[in-house]
């Protein structure tokens, strides 16, 4: 089983180093609207290129990786996002990739791969979530990139955390949607090493929340997982070799409904002309709630690629029953 150790804050310099010639230095702004439990700030990650924070890790593991490594190409286990930052750096770079999809990834996340010239080999979710947990993946050539347990990608992933408290020194609490926990890794480690008094949440969709199912029983517990409307976020448990570092560092996971992850697409739009989907729009859902009981909180808003047509869906009021964002 592959292991995952703690990512020490001078390789989360290094690495900011590193990707500043592929990467953004994303903005920090307020959210424009009234009736907030809190000052709710949004950390702009949909502004990257290839429209997410992923960009970051897989920028920062491409420019650390041997030839020798890279000899046989790349290739990596995604439901959209690493998959798409990954196939575009891959091919700057000019190096094959390869793509394992879930059956439930969005057309217009399938569509943007095959641009970006990827492989795509899909696999139903259950199997595709074996090889996430497994961390193997067969006999498949090129050099494999995890997208939860790479130190690498926490690297990049750890940057998020530099420019928030560079921008907003006296921050209270942090919000990050929860996926295979990556993300949740990379920025806890940076902000307890600079910050430690910082509260640090996931958001989860009510329909699969495992980190909450977790904490509440002090250790991953298996759960039902009903067809989630987000791409992305989602899965019947925590990864053992997330768990540590999961229960250490987390202050919580704040659920909410996929009515209040419409509504919150919705309100970035309409209030900071913001696109996200819905896993970007995800922490600020769970801001809204006031469970982060904070003063300054700063939600993550991780990605922008959403269904055109849906994203006109929702800002019209005019979701059906099935919609997926």
């Amino acid at each position: 089983m592959i292991e995952i150790g703690p990512v020490p804050i001078e390789e989360v310099y290094a690495a900011n180093e590193r990707i500043s010639a592929f990467c953004y230095r994303t903005p920090l702004v307020r959210l424009n609207a009234g009736g907030l439990p809190a000052e709710i700030y949004l950390k702009l990650e949909n502004l990257q290129p290839y429209g997410s924070f992923k960009v970051r890790g897989v920028s920062n593991l491409l420019k650390k990786a041997t030839k020798e490594q890279l000899k046989d190409g790349i290739c990596t286990v995604s439901s959209g996002n690493l998959g798409l930052a990954l196939a575009w750096m891959a091919k700057q770079f000019g190096h094959r990739c390869t793509v394992v999809v879930p059956d439930t990834s969005s057309d217009v996340k399938l569509a943007s791969l095959k641009e970006a010239g990827a492989r795509i080999m899909r696999y139903p979710f259950e199997e595709w979530f074996e090889i996430v947990s497994s961390g193997e993946i067969g006999d498949l050539k090129g050099h494999f990139v995890h997208p939860s347990f790479d130190s690498d990608m926490m690297e990049g992933n750890g940057t998020i955390a530099l420019e928030i408290l560079a921008d907003l020194p006296d921050v209270d609490a942090v919000i990050m949607p929860y996926g295979g926990g990556g993300l949740c890794c990379g920025l806890s480690f940076a902000i307890q090493a600079l910050k430690p008094d910082t509260k640090l949440f996931v958001s989860e969709i009510e329909t699969s929340a495992p980190v909450y199912a977790a904490l509440a029983a002090g250790e991953p517990k298996e759960i039902e997982m009903r067809q989630a409307p987000i791409h992305c976020v989602g899965s019947t448990r925590v990864m053992t070799q997330i768990w540590p570092w999961v229960s250490r560092y987390l202050t919580g996971s704040i659920v909410v409904t996929p009515g209040e992850v419409v509504d919150a697409i919705r309100l970035l739009a309409e209030k900071n002309r913001v696109i996200a989907e819905g896993s970007g729009a995800l922490p600020v859902a769970a801001a809204r709630t006031g469970k982060a009981d904070s003063k300054k909180v700063v939600c993550v808003v991780t990605g922008g690629n959403i269904d055109i047509d849906m994203l006109v869906k929702i800002l019209s009021h005019n979701i059906s029953p099935g919609w997926i964002v």
